[in-house]
């Protein structure tokens, strides 16, 4: 008989912005665990340092915060140093699946109670390989794995992200969309039985740009000019969603948007 406590619980933590997106994970996640029950927290990392790409140091930040597993996306390689952290299987930290056979780093991992995994759209982003066709031959792959799958599907088109998670629908437990940083209100069990959002949002200051100054992103739009953009001060907001798990059919029980906030430091 499944019981309650076997029931996988992810916390799934939206884009962590910076140095106030990892503060709001230090100090937020330790009480929401306990507040929410969840089992295991996956976080997208891509914008963790200085908000763009990742190094050994945040990572283990992150890690010691009580993230188990690192998601990532188009800006994972802004930090040369994250190269060595992906050839190594010391981290658990990912980067999308759909990468070009070659490129350093693993696209899924395999956990106790369920695998993780990431993959990347192409619409308004580098054409990397189709993600479709490679979550397909990933599912191949870990055919043998009874287990339910968590995919981060880093994106920018809505459609796009909608076309994934039907098409996987039934075949994964969940679609989580990041890479946009603004939190949809569309969470919901698709048919099948796969839970999906089109975007859990971000970890960062709240009175911001997608995390960034609104001072240096405004004067780009009225420039059109380079502008180097650094992230916010002030407020900070943790954003993310929480899904249960049926461990027996791997469908998706429940789904569910939280936000916390913190004041300035």
């Amino acid at each position: 008989m499944t019981t309650r406590n076997s029931i996988p619980k992810v916390l799934f933590i939206g884009d962590i912005i910076g140095r106030p997106g990892r503060r709001a994970v230090r100090e937020l996640l330790p009480e929401l665990k306990k507040e929410l029950g969840v089992n295991l927290v996956i976080a997208n990392g891509e914008n963790a340092a200085g908000g763009f790409g990742l190094t050994q140091s945040v990572v283990e930040e992150i890690l010691n915060a009580g993230v188990d597993v690192i998601t990532t996306g188009n800006h994972v390689w802004d930090k040369k140093e994250v190269l060595e952290i992906l050839r190594s299987d010391e981290y658990p930290v990912l980067r999308p699946y759909n990468y070009p056979p070659g490129v350093p780093g693993r696209g899924f991992i395999v956990l106790d109670s369920l695998i993780v995994a990431n993959f990347q759209g192409r619409i308004f982003m580098v054409p990397i390989d189709c993600p479709f066709t490679r979550m397909d031959e990933m599912l191949a792959l870990l055919a043998s794995e009874d287990k339910p799958i968590l995919v981060d599907f880093h994106a920018e088109a809505t459609s796009e992200k909608l076309a994934f998670a039907y098409y996987f629908d039934g075949r994964v437990s969940a679609v989580f969309g990041t890479h946009t940083h603004v939190p949809t209100a569309d969470e919901r069990i698709l048919p099948k039985g796969t839970a999906y959002i089109t975007d859990v949002g971000m970890t960062g200051p709240a009175n911001s740009i997608i995390g960034m100054s609104p001072d240096k992103v405004i004067k780009r739009f009225l420039t059109g000019m380079p502008v180097k953009f650094e992230v916010a001060k002030g407020e900070v907001v943790l954003q993310g969603i929480v899904v249960e798990i049926d461990p027996i059919s791997k469908k998706a029980i429940s789904i569910k948007r939280i936000q916390r906030t913190l004041a300035p430091s």
